[in-house]
């Protein structure tokens, strides 16, 4: 009982993580429709981007560890904000309402440029951040033996679920989000009322991209670092885990993915971890499948 409790503790974080994640990628996703791989790579390389500044403060500007941690949180986001304004504007918003295939293709190009922009910024080094908030915590006991976790994994569930909360609340009472909301439910007759449907595209994917490159770094801290094939793989992940909770909705999305985090948590801890990824994904297209629903998409 004590270890099934320490792994659903364990578990919190990465749910948080992939919560996260989905409520951000279904925000772009419910006005365009269209899959794209380019939020997963925004995700991983603002966590590159943060690692490298990190190392750049602390061992070429001699910053102390707080002040080269926040040097890199404010290079990181602003070089996320930067591309995710290039994608958007230049290559996303020309394709978002054309063929899905186009996206997904435009997508695959800019991961592959962020994920060799990364590479070579760092010199195709693995580079590490020096541990920090990594004091236990006790959350509850059993046996008389505590459940803990780390104060950094404390902060970024809360940050996390925060965030979430914030989203869902200027979705549901700001004139942003019914804006939001008539282009995702009808972009052409949002239009016909007065709605540039492109402007509320740009602003609905430059806030996914932000709220990806928060997830990005919070999950860096956690984890320490950023690995250059991890924009691929959180692309595919974040792509189906969306699917679970219904890609149009992003807190039903935001809590389909947490509960495949606490899935993936309790398969590491009880089943082969070699496996894992076979079985999630395995689990994913199962689900995609048996709760698909045709609709034409124009």
């Amino acid at each position: 009982m004590l270890y099934l409790s320490q792994q659903i503790a364990n578990a919190l974080p990465l749910a948080a993580l992939y919560a996260l994640l989905a409520f951000g990628y279904a925000i772009a996703f419910a006005v365009t429709k269209r899959a794209d791989l380019t939020y997963g790579a925004l995700f991983a390389f603002s966590g590159q981007m943060y690692v490298l500044f990190v190392d750049v403060g602390w061992n070429r500007l001699w910053l102390v560890l707080p002040a080269a941690l926040g040097f890199g949180i404010v290079a990181a986001l602003a070089y996320s904000a930067l591309a995710a304004a290039v994608i958007g504007r230049g290559i996303m918003a020309r394709f978002a309402f054309s063929a899905p295939n186009t996206v997904i293709v435009a997508g695959l190009g800019c991961l592959i440029v962020l994920m060799e922009t990364a590479r070579l910024a760092s010199d195709t080094r693995s580079l590490w951040l020096p541990p920090f908030l990594n004091q236990t915590m006790a959350l509850w006991h059993v046996g008389g033996i505590a459940v803990t976790l780390t104060a950094i994994q404390l902060v970024n569930v809360a940050v996390m679920i925060g965030l979430i909360a914030l989203g869902t609340l200027v979705l549901a009472r700001t004139r942003a989000g019914r804006v939001w909301r008539a282009v995702a439910d009808d972009a052409r007759a949002a239009e016909f009322c007065g709605v540039d449907a492109n402007s509320v595209f740009l602003v609905a994917y430059l806030a996914a991209a932000m709220i990806a490159a928060v997830a990005g770094l919070m999950a860096t801290s956690y984890y320490g670092t950023m690995d250059f094939g991890a924009g691929l793989i959180f692309s595919l992940k974040v792509v189906m885990i969306a699917s679970i909770g219904g890609v149009s909705d992003p807190l039903r999305s935001a809590l389909g993915a947490a509960l495949l985090g606490l899935t993936e948590t309790v398969w590491s801890s009880f089943a082969p971890i070699v496996w894992r990824d076979l079985f999630l994904f395995s689990l994913l297209v199962v689900i995609v499948v048996m709760t698909r629903r045709e609709k034409v998409v124009p």
